[in-house]
């Protein structure tokens, strides 16, 4: 993030989401997607969500990191990865405020 602040105005940064469904997918995606990081507090809440659960809660934890991105002007905008449920970026987009 704070790279992101001392480039201000000079370029336009999009910050990738792809909103995780549950703890094992975030600390995989640690391990080996390079360039993806997920907080351990994130992979934490995850952890006690019930399988049925876990795809709106993905959508939760995306939705407030959106809405603190925009709040707090990180930048420019998002890209919304939403791997093999791209149908459900629109509830993240309500979830949001962005729609």
């Amino acid at each position: 993030m704070d790279f992101v602040r001392k480039v201000d105005g000079e370029v336009k940064v999009l910050a990738g989401i792809v909103p995780v469904v549950s703890a094992r997918m975030a600390e995989y995606m640690n391990e080996n997607v390079p360039g993806i990081f997920v907080p351990q507090d994130i992979i934490d809440e995850m952890k006690g969500v019930p399988k049925g659960k876990r795809v709106k809660k993905g959508i939760e934890v995306a939705a407030r990191i959106i809405r603190k991105i925009k709040e707090e002007k990180i930048c420019d905008g998002v890209h919304i990865m939403f791997i093999g449920r791209e149908e459900r970026i629109p509830e993240i987009l309500e979830a949001a405020e962005l729609l």
